[in-house]
Parts: C-alpha cells; sequence; structure tokens
C-alpha cells in the first residue's frame, strides 16, 4: 500500500467500512486507542512514534484525527512531518462528520452541547461514565456537565437502536437531546482526496 492511514480508534470501524465501500486497496488502516479522547495530551506523541515507525514504508501518511484536543499538538507535529503526512480538517470528530459550515452553525446555536457519534453511543458506559468516573462518583455529573444545556447525537448510519441509547445517554446526563444524521461527511470526502492524490 502507498498510503498509511493513521486513525482514532473510534473512527476504525467507519473507515473500514469506507475503504470497503470504495474499494480502496491502496490504503492500510492503524489505530491508535479510543481512550485517548479522555487524554488529549499524550495524542500528539503517539501519533509522531506512528510516523516514525511507519515513515519509510509509505508515500502518503493521513492522520484520521481533528485537532481532538490537543491545543496545535497535531498542526505542530504535521508542520515537523512535512508535506507528506495531512490530517482530516476541523476541531472535533463532530464538525468533520457534520461538515464544518454545519457544525459551526449548531454550536452557535447551542454553545453548551455535548455531542456524541455512533462510536461513543456504543461506548458511552466505558468512555463517558467509567472514563470521567461518573459511575463511582455520580455526583461529578452535575460539574462536568453544568454548562451544558444539550446532546446532539451526529449519527452515521440509521439506526433506530442507537438513536433510544443516544436518548437514554442523555436522560442519564440531565440534557436535552437532539438526533442529527450526518452520514460520514469530510470523513469520506478526506479519504476519498488522500486516494485520488496517490493514484
Amino acid at each position: 500500500a502507498k498510503l498509511l492511514v493513521i486513525a482514532c480508534g473510534a473512527l476504525a470501524r467507519e473507515i473500514v467500512w469506507l475503504q470497503t465501500l470504495n474499494g480502496w486497496n491502496q490504503m492500510d488502516l492503524q489505530c491508535l486507542d479510543a481512550e485517548l479522547h479522555n487524554r488529549p495530551k499524550l495524542i500528539a506523541q503517539k501519533l509522531r512514534e506512528k510516523i516514525q515507525q511507519n515513515r519509510a514504508e509509505y508515500e502518503h501518511i493521513f492522520v484520521a484525527y481533528a485537532d481532538c484536543g490537543t491545543g496545535g499538538e497535531i498542526d505542530r507535529l504535521l508542520a515537523e512531518a512535512g508535506e507528506t503526512v495531512e490530517r482530516l480538517p476541523g476541531a472535533h470528530c463532530y464538525s468533520f462528520y457534520a461538515g464544518e459550515q454545519r457544525f459551526t452553525q449548531m454550536a452557535e446555536q447551542e454553545l453548551g452541547t455535548f455531542y456524541l457519534t455512533d462510536f461513543l453511543v456504543e461506548h458511552f458506559d466505558r468512555l463517558v461514565i467509567k472514563g470521567l468516573k461518573l459511575d463511582k462518583y455520580p455526583q461529578l455529573r452535575d460539574q462536568y456537565f453544568a454548562h451544558y444545556r444539550l446532546v446532539v447525537y451526529l449519527s452515521q448510519r440509521e439506526d433506530a437502536d442507537l438513536v433510544a441509547r443516544a436518548k437514554h445517554a442523555a436522560a442519564f446526563l440531565g440534557l436535552e437531546f437532539r438526533h442529527e444524521y450526518s452520514g460520514y461527511g469530510d470523513l469520506q470526502n478526506s479519504l476519498q482526496e488522500q486516494i485520488l492524490k496517490i493514484k
């Protein structure tokens, strides 16, 4: 393969699905642990290690991360790595799923929004409840989510069970709920662009 995609584990299934659907055989995928969502300061260093390990083997490396709470660290890493290494657009996976413009509008309409994707709904218990220790210290919920008013579930697939689970997650957090189908948004578009570059 000419292209290596280094992705957040939260995107693994979606990327594999897009790869299969589109026949992107010239692409390899390696993932970092999705738990890094809760420790974004570690993301850039983990990416640096992956890039260094694989640099000699691939013409292009694509980082399937947005900024993801790293405060520009991923962009600094990519500037060091050179033009054959790029990343997904935007600040968060929510923005590239929804599309930059639509996400900006949503964020401006309601600043106190907690976003969910298919992956976060499926792993809400592990990543949010246990990840934030809300199972042991339920009183932390009101501290962590004091400034939130709404949960927006940006779904990649149409799945009634996931919508029900997302509603349940919003109820657990004591927040209002809204569901918007986003599909794969700029994740699909960005991967397509990378594939075209290496053909």
